[in-house]
Order: structure tokens, then C-alpha cells, then sequence
């Protein structure tokens, strides 16, 4: 199953998105109240906001109802029973990210590839605690951006920056997991840009503080939150957690620049929830990244004489594809 959320005036829309072509979107409250009606059940606007919420995030929260329903309603649309008017073009409408405010978002450093080359691009010898924990920081939850624009300030626009990430969202509560029941707690996965402002983030990070207004400005998700059944081919799963084998591509204005593999994690999703639930309670929506795949960003590129000095500049589209989880396309806009 693949969520999305899409502007509908001034409404923003939770949608499941139908595969295609030419892929559609069922408008989720809508498609909820005729099933319901269909079943001869309760369809008033405020029973179904109780029972299915009115948001992606309400979905998660809810999943235990809502899924069966939404399985309901796919089944519904592939036998022709949907009505069209709750079926819309993916390509008239406007996508914004799957779960557009999620209660929390982290980010982790789990790509020993990356970080290994970014250090010694920098004169740095690899650092040994990379390999005794995963470790993350704490992004805005509030600055996440869908596809489309992403408007950018004159400081951030300084050797701006993509980053090719893949993202889980937490599906269940909990607590001090471990590997072997964390991924229990995982809804599904997104693709994640961390967009950097590497001149703001090198005059912070000097004071060992980490990465603050260098990174808070935006960070995409998007275009889909896809469920892990979805995946189930391209997942192992061993005493770590699952290792997801889809590989990852990014884009600058239509050449490639970055290749990687979801698989080449050097800690699991299932590794890093248990560093980040220790003590500490994780909610459903809380979005947690992967970090930088290896080649993902042009700081390392740049550094590696695959590119030369180049940056991210006005007007610039970048497109990040995983496979299994679409393609997340921006435009980078000064403002």
C-alpha cells in the first residue's frame, strides 16, 4: 500500500495512491464514508474523522482499522465499483509530503561509505565510534517539504546541498526495542533529500554542537509513505533487522549524479530505532532517516573530484529515486 497527502484547495488530502501508467490517487475520506455507507454503517463527518482521522498521520495512528478499510476500497476500484469522482490524476494535483508535519524527525549517519570518504576528503582519519553505535541528531519536523519548490534564503543558498536518504516511519509506539522487535514498529518507508547549507553547517559544526540552521531550513519527503508489504521481495531479514535491497539514484537537472543501495546501511532501521527508543518513547509519523547513502551529496562528491565544485543553484531540479518508493522531484527556488 502507498499513502499520499495532496492539496485540495486549501485542504490537505490523505490519498492511497493506485499504480499505473499513469499513476491516480482515491481521495481516502471520501472513499472511507462510501464504504461505510456501502456497509450500511454510520458515515457522518465526525464518525469518520473519530474512526479513520483525516490525515496520513491519523492513518498510521490508526492503522489497525484503517488498513483493512483501505484493502477494502483498492479492492473496490480494481472491480470498477469506486465512484470517479474519488479518483484523481496524480499529475492534476499538487503532492505534498506523505505525513506533512510529522510529530518528530531524526536523522542518522548510517553509511560508513559516506562518512568514511567525507572525513578523508577533509584530511580526517575514519572515526572509530562510527562502528560502536548508530548515531543521529534531531531535525525540524516543521520544515518538511513535498515535491515541488523548495524556497531558499540567500545565507543557506551558500554550497547548497541535496542528500540522497531513505526513511522509515514509526507505526507503533514503544520503547527500548531491540533488533529483533523493532521493525514490528516501522509503518513503511519514504524517500528523504536532507538538504544542506554546507557553508552555514561548517562555521556551526565547529563548535560541536551539531548540525543546526545549516539543516533546518527544509528536508523533503516524499512522494509516498509505502508499507513494508510492499517491499516484502526486496527485503532480507536476519538477526539485525531487515535489510532492504532498493537502489537509490539522485539527479541534478536530469544527469546522474548519485548511485547507492538501501542494502549497504551499515546499521539497520532496526539498529538505529533501538539507539533511538532507549529510555525514550518513539510515536507514530516520528520520521527517522538513514543518512547519506555513499556518493549521495555533492559535499562528497566535490571532494572526491567526481564534480567540480558544484552546487546546488536556483531554478536546479533534483530528483531522487528509490526503488519501491517512487521519485521525489524538487526545484530549488530563491527567495
Amino acid at each position: 500500500m502507498k499513502l499520499a497527502t495532496f492539496l485540495e484547495g486549501p485542504s490537505q488530502v490523505p490519498a492511497l495512491v493506485v499504480d499505473g501508467k499513469a499513476p491516480s490517487l482515491v481521495h481516502l475520506p471520501g472513499a472511507f464514508a462510501w464504504l461505510e455507507k456501502r456497509e450500511g454503517r454510520p458515515d457522518g463527518a465526525s464518525v469518520m474523522a473519530q474512526k479513520y482521522g483525516e490525515s496520513v498521520l491519523a492513518f498510521v495512528e490508526r492503522a489497525e482499522v484503517a488498513r483493512p478499510a483501505a484493502e477494502a476500497i483498492l479492492a473496490a476500484h480494481a472491480k470498477g465499483e469506486l465512484p470517479a469522482a474519488l479518483v484523481h490524476a496524480e499529475s492534476e494535483t499538487k503532492l505534498l509530503a506523505p505525513i506533512p508535519r510529522p510529530p518528530s524527525m531524526r536523522d542518522g549517519y548510517a553509511f560508513r561509505q559516506h562518512v568514511e570518504t567525507a572525513r578523508k576528503n577533509r584530511g580526517l582519519e575514519m572515526i572509530p565510534e562510527f562502528d560502536m553505535f548508530p548515531v543521529f541528531y534531531f531535525t525540524n519536523h516543521q520544515a518538511v517539504v513535498g515535491p515541488g519548490e523548495v524556497r531558499v534564503r540567500e545565507l543557506a543558498r551558500e554550497r547548497l546541498d541535496f542528500e540522497l536518504e531513505a526513511a522509515i516511519v514509526v507505526g507503533k509506539a514503544g520503547r527500548d526495542l531491540g533488533p529483533e522487535n523493532a521493525d514490528a514498529h516501522v509503518f513503511g518507508l519514504t524517500i528523504m533529500n536532507d538538504f544542506s547549507a554546507r557553508a552555514l553547517q561548517m562555521e556551526e559544526m565547529k563548535l560541536s554542537l551539531g548540525p543546526a540552521k545549516g539543516k533546518d531550513f527544509a528536508t523533503g519527503l516524499g512522494p509516498y509513505l509505502v508499507t513494508l508489504d510492499e517491499l516484502s521481495a526486496k527485503t532480507t531479514k536476519g538477526a539485525k533487522g531487515s535489510v532492504y535491497d532498493l537502489e537509490m539514484r539522485a539527479f541534478v537537472n536530469g544527469k546522474q549524479v548519485s548511485t547507492g543501495n538501501v542494502k549497504d546501511m551499515t546499521f539497520t532501521f532496526a539498529e538505529i530505532l533501538t539507539r533511538v527508543s532507549y529510555g525514550v518513547d518513539v510515536f507514530p509519523g516520528d520520521v527517522i532517516g538513514s543518512g547519506t547513502c555513499g556518493t549521495g551529496c555533492f559535499l562528497e562528491l566535490n571532494g572526491s573530484k567526481i564534480t567540480q565544485n558544484q552546487w546546488l543553484q536556483p531554478g536546479d531540479v533534483v530528483d531522487l529515486e528509490i526503488d519501491g518508493l517512487g521519485k521525489l522531484s524538487n526545484t530549488i527556488v530563491a527567495i
